[in-house]
């Protein structure tokens, strides 16, 4: 048994996440502020009642203020797995740059400074979840795809702050492996989804177009860009695994991706979306709207041979359970 504290863990990994950890029988904490994260999230599915006692066990704490997690993290936890950032769709990125930038610098830094002060004698482990978006801009400007490697992090040049600020986050905790010598493991993830989920004004691709199909035609099924944009899209489960072979196999290996090499346009997500649907929609593409990077795809050779890991969930399966869990949540 494991003694651990998940950072974001009320949101979509996080909650799916402790489930998997307290059924295999460890100790689990959640910090969360619950800014996307919902509470309900860490329900049992079968019995409805919290999966840990939110009594004891989960902590409203905004990490972006100096301090607060230090007492939780000195508390006896063994493994630390930091999720928590700001993060949403597109158009709330790219409005927000600024205060994104700063407060997930703040959240990594306050994370990391509490990690240290409790120091390798309490803290067995470190995990931080990176993100694609840190990749170089010039490796994701075309559609002609190439996987991506780990060693094209540098020279830096990410095309948003998030993926910046994700960034300075994986330089910090190399600084921290190095100083305190309390093992680390950096997984840096591409475009996850799954349920739950936010599908609301600051949700992203996936669950904003299974909105707009299930209430069309209360509103049109308008797709931001041409469509021809391309990401390596990430189901959920696949993203747990991950983590929890990380917790056994990722310590010392610096940063590790965690994606498929499969690159799926936003038009292809889209008319698997219409199909799941059964209806008559028809897909307007606006290109007056940002769409982002062009195109990524993971190369997970690394994540493979450390982790044993590669992806499972096939897309259309993945998208039609995430379809049928937002529409019964409406």
């Amino acid at each position: 048994m494991k003694k651990i504290l998940i950072t974001g863990g009320a949101g979509m990994i996080g909650s799916n996440l402790v489930k998997r950890l307290v059924k295999e029988g460890n100790d689990v904490y959640v910090i969360d502020n619950l800014w996307r994260g919902k509470l309900e999230y860490l329900n049992d599915e079968k019995t409805g009642k919290p999966i840990i006692d939110l009594g004891t066990r989960f902590f409203n704490i905004d990490l972006a203020e100096q301090g607060k997690a230090d007492e939780v993290i000195a508390s006896g936890i063994e493994y630390v797995i930091h999720l928590a950032d700001i993060v949403a769709g597109i158009d709330y990125v790219f409005g927000n740059q600024g205060d994104i930038f700063r407060q997930n610098n703040l959240i990594n830094t306050n994370v990391f400074c509490a990690v240290r002060k409790a120091g390798k004698d309490k803290i067995k482990g470190l995990i931080y979840v990176g993100t694609a978006c840190s990749f170089p801009l010039t490796r994701q400007n075309s559609l002609d795809v190439i996987p991506l490697k780990e060693e094209e992090l540098f020279p830096a040049m990410p095309e948003s702050a998030y993926g910046w600020s994700k960034l300075m986050g994986q330089l910090e905790v190399e600084f921290l492996e190095k100083e305190t010598e309390i093992p680390c493991c950096t997984l840096m993830f591409h475009n996850v989804y799954g349920s739950p989920c936010d599908f609301g004004k600051r949700s992203q691709v996936i669950p904003a177009l299974i909105y707009k199909a299930i209430d069309h035609p209360n509103q049109p099924f308008n797709v931001w860009g041409s469509g021809l944009q391309g990401r390596a899209f990430l189901h959920v489960d696949d993203v747990v695994n991950a983590l929890c072979l990380a917790l056994d196999k990722g310590w010392g290996h610096g940063w590790i991706q965690i994606g498929p090499s499969e690159c799926t346009s936003i038009k292809e997500i889209a008319e698997i979306i219409v199909k799941i649907s059964g209806k008559n929609i028809d897909i307007f593409y606006d290109t007056t709207k940002p769409e982002g990077d062009k195109a990524r795809s993971a190369d997970f050779s690394k994540a493979k041979a450390i982790l044993g890991w590669e992806p499972t969930v096939k897309l259309e399966e993945g998208l039609k359970a995430q379809y049928d869990w937002i529409e019964s949540q409406l």
